[in-house]
């Protein structure tokens, strides 16, 4: 059976309800080991100039692949869309469309990626309530400039913020 979704979730996983975090959430059904695909996100790729903002759960539904490009998820409740923010991600990017397993995961765990590690935008800045002893409180596009995060996430942001980073060291 085709589904009609446009992404694509590893069986080991699955979108479920948080209602403690007013959405929802992945979480792994079975072991996750380190460097497994988890999603490969799928859609219209558009540029800045197109992104509409009024549209229904908007932030959950894009993602920065490039300078000024995004890939946008014209599916409304796809259930790859639900991958949440932390400030100690289990999941970083591999390449502009995918998200990996930094270590294992385990069953019952939520998978969550940081948004540093693929906005290079201000469109979806926010408070965050993550929880974890490292939470930066505020997220936004520039977080990615972060020294710190830039050692932490190392190999695991998108490519075009990869390059940004590789070419903030050749003006130094």
């Amino acid at each position: 059976m085709i589904e009609k979704f446009f992404s694509w979730l590893s069986p080991k996983v699955e979108s479920v309800p948080f209602h403690h975090k007013g959405g929802c959430g992945v979480v792994a059904r079975q072991l996750v080991s380190a460097g497994e695909v988890v999603v490969m996100w799928g859609g219209r790729v558009i540029p800045s100039s197109e992104l509409d903002f009024s549209v229904p759960d908007f932030s959950k539904r894009v993602l920065q692949v490039d300078e000024d490009l995004f890939l946008f998820n014209p599916l409304l409740n796809d259930p790859a869309d639900c991958f949440n923010h932390s400030c100690d991600p289990n999941a970083g990017m591999n390449g502009p469309t995918s998200l990996i397993a930094m270590r294992d995961i385990f069953a019952g765990e939520e998978i969550a990626f940081d948004y540093a590690m693929c906005d290079g935008s201000d469109y979806d800045e926010f408070d965050c309530n993550c929880g974890a002893p490292c939470c930066r409180h505020h997220i936004s596009g520039a977080d990615w400039k972060n020294p710190e995060l830039q050692r932490r996430y190392a190999g695991y942001f998108s490519p075009y913020l990869q390059r940004r980073i590789a070419a903030s060291f050749l003006h130094l």
